[in-house]
């Protein structure tokens, strides 16, 4: 064997010994689609957002919350014997934080006694027929609502079903809005715009997020069945539209992201963010392309506390309600006003 043969015999060895760790890395390159880094972003930015405001435990032990790894912005309060549960369509869990502090202020019993889930409609309603129990991550617990808060047809629905029980309360009403990144750089001026090719959007998702329904009603109407099919079908084959997989919270993350540059939301979310401070605006709809929901609450069939789940649907139609709500442009609705 000639002499540079050996000279390259360490460096042969060297090569084999980092095939196992190359190879590892293009997978793992291919498993991101070679996007992997370290994470660079500000905690801020990732849910929860009101900086523990909404968390009504009066006892919080050990706060151990690391956004966007170990975080359940969804699941509010103490568990160990609430004397109210409430589980509501997240459409507005931005407000429950100040509702469930005026609510305790003025029934104290309650203070520190108040659970509460913001997951989509159609989620928790699988947690109701599930008894309740759920199961994030590592964690699995069994909790019933004495209260269920979403769109009016839905809790009309539910008591038809015989889910719920009583009447449905309505109290407010919501429009539609296009949130976008602060400066609006796609330059998106209307629905129409959500269905030019290249614009990369994040929408609800219609399995599980009522919402969504009232999206593909606004886009008809902007610019007929095409337009709702461009968004809703041949973006979201070719990578183009994102579905949401929990719901509002994700769209203004995937817009601070760059993941997406516009995506429909309620007006009230965009406003939140807004007043968050987050770098998210808002393109208006006009009324006549817009569609407005109405919010209503019933008692769960079954419920452990059936008075309190009463008294606070009742309070959301009080005017110290309705006052929080219009801090995020809720309209009030009347008691007989049609779904």
């Amino acid at each position: 064997m000639r002499p540079s043969s050996f000279a390259s015999m360490p460096l042969l060895a060297a090569l084999l010994l980092a095939l196992p760790v190359l190879a590892h890395a293009q997978q793992a390159d291919t498993g991101w689609q070679g996007k992997v880094h370290a994470p660079q972003y500000k905690e801020t930015i990732f849910p929860p957002w009101q900086h523990g405001a909404n968390n009504p435990a009066l006892h919080k032990g050990l706060e151990f919350t690391v956004p966007e790894v170990n975080d359940l912005p969804d699941f509010h309060g103490d568990l160990d014997h609430p004397k109210l549960v409430i589980f509501v369509a997240g459409n507005y869990y931005f407000a429950m934080a100040p509702l469930v502090q005026a609510f305790e202020k003025a029934h104290p019993d309650y203070r520190g006694r108040v659970f509460y889930e913001t997951l989509p409609p159609g989620i928790l309603l699988k947690q109701m027929k599930s008894g309740g129990t759920i199961t994030v991550g590592n964690m699995t617990w069994t909790v019933k609502p004495d209260v269920f808060a979403a769109g009016l047809k839905k809790i009309e629905a539910g008591i038809h079903n015989g889910v719920l029980t009583g009447r449905a309360i309505p109290y407010v009403s919501n429009d539609l809005t296009i949130m976008v990144p602060k400066g609006n750089p796609a330059h998106i001026t209307g629905l129409a715009d959500l269905g030019k090719p290249g614009v990369t959007l994040s929408m609800p998702n219609p399995a599980w997020e009522g919402v969504a329904r009232q999206i593909e009603a606004s886009l008809k109407k902007a610019g007929g069945d095409a337009l709702e099919q461009a968004v809703y079908d041949t973006k979201v084959k070719n990578g183009q539209t994102t579905l949401t997989h929990i719901h509002h919270r994700q769209t203004p993350l995937y817009l601070m992201q760059g993941v997406a540059q516009a995506g429909v939301t309620w007006k009230s979310e965009a406003i939140f963010q807004e007043q968050a401070g987050h770098p998210i605006s808002h393109v208006p709809i006009p009324a006549d392309q817009n569609t407005t929901a109405i919010y209503a609450a019933a008692v769960v069939k079954g419920a452990a506390h059936p008075k309190a789940g009463l008294m606070w649907a009742e309070f959301l139609r009080s005017p110290t309600a309705l006052r929080i709500f219009e801090r995020y442009d809720f309209k009030p609705v009347s008691a007989h006003q049609p779904g």
